[in-house]
Parts: C-alpha cells; structure tokens; sequence
C-alpha cells in the first residue's frame, strides 16, 4: 500500500514539473516582451536591456525556471511585473471567490445531475429520458464561454434582470446586510448559472449510463425476484452500486471545474483565480501565470488522489494488492 502511494506521489510531482515546464516555454516562446510593455514604446533599447536585467530576464531559460521553482516551492512566489504586487498575495485574494464559485456550483451539478440521471434511468426509452437526453447532450457539448455570453445577452442586456460583471454592485458598501447579500446573490446568479449547467449534464449523463449499466447485473434481478419493491432496488441496489464511478468522477471534476471556471470568470469579470491568471497571459505577467497554473497542476494531482481515494472507499475491491 505504501510502495503504491508513493509511485502515485512520483507520478503526480512529474505531471506538474511537466506540466509547468511546458507552460514556461510556452510563454517565453510567445510573442509579446512583458518588460516593454511595462516601460512603454518611448523606453531605449538601453532602459530595456537594463530592466530584463532587474527581473532577472536576461539569464538562460533553464535557469530561470529552476530558481523560480526553487522559491516557488519555498512560498516565494515572486512579484507580479505589471504591478509589482506579490503574486502569492494577488492569488490569496482572488482565491476565496474561485472556491465560492466553484464550490456551489460542484455541490449543485451533482445533486441536480444524480436526480436527473437516475429519472433518466427509471424512464428509460421514453419521451421523458429522451427529452432530458437531449437536453444534457446539448448542453454538455456547449462550451462555457459561449454559454455564458449567451446568458450575459439574455438575462443582462435583453431582460435586464441580472448584472453581467463584478461579484458586487458599485454601492454595495453602502448597502444593508440584506440587501448586500441580494446584491451578491444577483452577481452570483450568471456565472453560477454557467458551471453548473454544463456540469448538471456531464454528471447526469454518467449516472445514468452507471445505473442501466447495474440494472443489467444478476443480483439486481435477484433482488426484483425476492418481490422487493422497485423503489427500494432502484434506490438501494442500483444507485448505490452506481455511485461507485459517480464518485470517482468526482475527484476528477475538482481541475475540471477549475479550467471552466477560467472562462466564466473572465466572460463575468469574477474577481477569482481565473481572472488574475487570463489578465496575466494577457499582460505576459511571467509570475502571474506560472502561478496560477501551478495551483491548477496541483489541484488535477490532488483531484486524482481524491477520486481513487474515495474510489477505494466506496468499492473494497480496490483495496487489494492487484490495484495499483
């Protein structure tokens, strides 16, 4: 048990050394010099060289990536060059309205998303299943930003209902706590709306193929034969057998959601970790990026340490030596 967690730990540090080595390249490689951006185009070449120096941009690329890596793994995780703030600073400030965001909406994808999968399975092959069907398919296949840009001009610009951008109106300091708190909900509504959309159908399409796929097994007709109510088969042994991948599925949505999140978060101008990290590709903030995906790289290897981890726990199957 522990010789294989501690393959899982070697695999997972070399997916984020790979992921983030890769993701280093990538910037440097792209067009656009961050320093310049910060002067201006009045700087001399003189005051460019100068400044590349001063942030360390003038050494060689593998040097670079290792003394960024060595203080990033010791908490430094240097200054933004746009602004000159700390990085670790900017992320811990955005950070709490990524895990709002994203948090609600994974909580709401797989209580809507178990309800409507397990319908879709009790109603197999009929206009129920295939409307929700439909349904599901066409919202899982949307991508976020689309959907959201959708909702942006339904809700904010046609109806006028709701506010597309902030997580707060510009007077909400000057609000009491109730109304405060609708101002939030209102902000909240669009970019909550997006996730969990597109999530309520991914999760709902797995469960029901999990549970048609248990209805098959011979202890469920067992237990149909024993004269055992449908509700309590369907609740008790479908479901509950059927959980087992539903589970794992979700260790696996934790980086999921974090990417989608990245989208919506800029459509809506959320001020979490998605913003900070398409303003810093934007701005090719060095720091900012590798940052942001750092987090992102970890959370994939720690969503899969999740997901086998309550994989194992609901299935004693893969507890055994075989699993690896």
């Amino acid at each position: 048990m522990l010789a294989s967690m501690l393959v899982r730990l070697v695999r997972g540090l070399a997916v984020i050394v790979g992921v983030l080595a890769l993701t280093f390249l990538l910037l440097h490689a792209s067009p656009g010099d961050p320093v310049r951006r910060l002067l201006g185009p009045s700087a001399t070449a003189g005051q460019v060289a100068a400044q590349r120096q001063v942030l360390g941009l003038d050494r060689p690329l593998p040097v670079q990536f290792a003394e960024w890596a060595r203080a990033f793994v010791r908490g430094d995780w240097g200054r933004s060059i746009e602004t000159g703030e700390p990085v670790l600073r900017m992320i811990g400030r955005a950070w709490p309205r990524t895990v709002e965001l994203a948090g609600i909406s994974l909580l709401l994808s797989y209580l809507i998303g178990i309800i409507v999968g397990t319908v879709q399975a009790a109603r197999n092959r009929t206009g129920l299943d295939t409307g929700l069907s439909i349904a599901t398919v066409t919202l899982f296949a949307m991508p976020s930003y689309w959907l959201g840009l959708m909702l942006v001009m339904l809700f904010a610009y046609s109806l006028r209902w709701l506010p597309a951008f902030g997580a707060t109106g510009l007077d909400a300091d000057f609000l009491g706590p109730g109304a405060r708190m609708v101002d939030a909900l209102r902000h909240l509504a669009l970019p909550l709306t997006t996730l969990t959309l597109i999530g309520i159908a991914g999760t709902a399409r797995f469960v029901r193929a999990a549970m048609l796929e248990v209805q098959g097994e011979p202890f469920v007709t067992v237990a149909a034969a024993k004269g055992i109510r449908a509700r309590r088969v369907r609740f008790h042994h479908i479901l509950r057998n059927a959980l087992v991948p539903v589970v794992t599925l979700l260790g696996l949505s934790l980086p999921a959601l974090f990417s989608g999140a990245v989208f919506v978060e800029a459509i809506f101008a959320w001020p979490g970790v998605g913003r900070v990290l398409v303003e810093g590709v934007q701005a090719r903030d060095y720091p900012v990026v590798m940052a942001a995906t750092a987090v992102s790289a970890i959370l994939v290897v720690v969503g899969n340490f999740i997901a086998e981890w309550l994989a194992a726990l609901t299935d004693p199957r893969l507890r055994q030596p075989g699993h690896a």
